[in-house]
């Protein structure tokens, strides 16, 4: 089975102040876009993890999704081959992503054992992104990242994603949020992201090139390091990708905004 694994944007990101739980209740408005992952699953005698990616821990949200899975279902013995292309510690959520893609597959291998809410139980424990990407499209996400309301597909833009070559990690990013008191901030149509507060310099950077070469607007993408610039068209997106390469930005993505069908393809 072959599993596409989409990374996702924030259009809105509030995050509220930490609770005893140690966790940060969310509002957030997250859109899959057209930056994938893929994950290849084949039964096998054992299991095996392999992917492209070097740095790709021993424990991971793959293995982690695996192994929760099969408190309850009878999962079979996998290979799973992992093809890495949305970047790590870019608030994009790839490794999420790839947990959801596991429980997706079991969900089509095993329909009598893995219950949609099974699956969700799961992808709750992996991570606070994970339920998102059972869903896909374009989701409203409270709770700690475990309710997931479906919204209607939006008209699909281009954007520009851009990671500099600055990580973030979602850990050190949300305890320098805690260091200020912030108000928490209700829903609304604009774009906006409270990691912005803390974002290292050259994410900033990165907006203002994204705006300076057409971008209608910019925003972090989660906790960061990428930035996503919305474009009128997927040329326009392109000349802004050729112009931000010549001045030295990491990597950058040209990727469409995905309908609920197309974020959730498996083959």
């Amino acid at each position: 089975m072959l599993v596409r694994c989409p990374a996702k944007v924030n259009t809105f990101l509030s995050v509220g102040a930490r609770e005893e739980s140690g966790y940060h209740p969310l509002r957030s408005v997250m859109q899959a876009v057209g930056l994938y992952d893929d994950l290849s699953l084949t039964v096998a005698e054992e299991d095996e993890v392999v992917c492209d990616w070097p740095d790709l821990p021993r424990e991971n949200t793959v293995t982690k999704a695996l192994r929760l899975l099969r408190e309850l279902a009878r999962v079979p013995q996998l290979r799973i081959e992992l093809t890495k292309r949305i970047p790590a510690q870019s608030g994009l959520g790839g490794g999420s992503s790839d947990a959801a893609g596991v429980i997706r597959a079991a969900r089509a291998m095993l329909p009598d054992e893995v219950s949609a809410q099974f699956a969700h139980e799961v992808a709750s424990a992996v991570g606070s992104d994970v339920p998102f990407f059972l869903v896909g499209g374009r989701a409203r996400v409270t709770g700690y990242g475990e309710r997931v309301e479906p919204m209607p597909d939006a008209p699909a833009e281009w954007l520009l994603i851009v990671r500099p070559a600055v990580a973030v990690s979602t850990v050190e990013a949300y305890a320098r949020l805690d260091e200020s008191p912030r108000e928490w901030r209700e829903f609304s149509d604009e774009q906006y992201n409270d990691f912005e507060r803390v974002a290292p310099c050259a994410c900033g950077e990165v907006s203002e090139r994204l705006l300076a070469h057409g971008a209608s607007g910019a925003l972090l993408c989660g906790s960061g390091s990428a930035v996503f610039g919305t474009f009128s068209s997927e040329q326009s997106a392109t000349m802004a990708k050729d112009k931000l390469s010549s001045e030295g930005f990491g990597q950058s993505y040209v990727a469409r905004t995905l309908t609920r069908e197309e974020s959730l393809w498996t083959s």
